[in-house]
């Protein structure tokens, strides 16, 4: 019996040690620059939010299509590596990075100085604003007629962030002090949709593609919300840094070849890269 539980227990640490050496490879793995890893598996796996249109998000056929994606698939064609799309929830993003379930954030996503301090970002490959969208009969004129109203937004945006670091400029005015959050701006939208929110705070590219798209662009009107919230770009692990190089010398690379124009043309109908894409910074 003593010699069974001896063996016991020396399986037990042996257990023990394999456990604490996977752990421990598994930690260095994600602290370390990951490039050659994701060469040699020919896979990269980016999160997004599947209802952020039109960056982002699954069609009515259950397809992800948008502006990010097509850029994103694009990008990493240029190297041969395939992308696998992994919807997330957004409030989740920096953790999900973290935890090593995505590889790069890429839906919108944009630059503050509190997601500096968790993520590695790309150049800016969009510029953008914050956006108040009221119903075209709505006694909202400007900001300041938001005073005592119920505001929605997306929760954990970067619009949202701007509204808590900004207060002087809405929260302190608007019913509660706080804004409505929502897990979709999908779900936002339909709240204005029928009076629950008197206005909506969303970024300008989605606002203006999701009224166009609804063909609601006369029943609405969209009002700057003077909030400064980052402009679009892609996040990545610290350690990650041959990953974010590669993905800026793609978008150079798309943009010199008129790729990049091509997709902007297909979502916007214009060229929205930024300077940097351009190489004019």
């Amino acid at each position: 019996m003593k010699q069974l539980k001896k063996i016991i227990l020396a399986l037990s640490v042996i257990l023990m040690g394999l456990v604490l050496a996977s752990c421990a490879k598994t930690s260095k793995e994600k602290n370390d620059d990951q490039w050659n890893t994701y060469v040699k598996n020919k896979k990269i796996v980016i999160g997004f939010d599947n209802t952020f249109v039109p960056m982002g998000f699954k069609n009515k056929e259950g397809k992800n299509v948008g502006f990010d994606i097509d850029l994103a698939n694009a990008v990493f064609a240029e190297y041969g590596i395939e992308v696998e799309w992994q919807p997330i929830t957004w409030s989740m993003k920096e953790a999900e990075l973290d935890n090593g379930t995505i590889d790069l954030i890429w839906n919108g996503y944009s630059v503050t100085d509190e997601r500096k301090q968790k993520v590695l970002f790309s150049d800016i490959y969009m510029e953008t604003e914050e956006v108040l969208i009221v119903k075209k009969d709505s006694a909202v004129m400007k900001l300041s007629d938001m005073a005592d109203k119920i505001l929605g937004a997306q929760a954990a945006s970067s619009g949202y962030e701007a509204f808590e670091n900004n207060p002087e400029v809405l929260k302190d005015i608007v019913k509660d002090k706080d804004a409505v959050q929502y897990s979709t701006f999908t779900q936002a939208f339909i709240d204005l949709e029928n009076d629950r929110i008197d206005a909506l705070l969303v970024d300008k590219v989605y606002a203006n593609y999701y009224l166009a798209q609804k063909n609601e662009t006369e029943n609405y009107r969209v009002l700057s919300a003077a909030l400064e919230s980052g402009d679009f770009a892609v996040g990545a692990r610290k350690s990650d840094v041959t990953l974010v190089q590669k993905i800026n010398e793609g978008f150079k690379k798309l943009y010199k070849e008129g790729k990049f124009q091509e997709i902007s043309q297909k979502w916007f109908n214009e060229d929205t890269a930024s300077p940097a894409v351009k190489g004019e910074e």
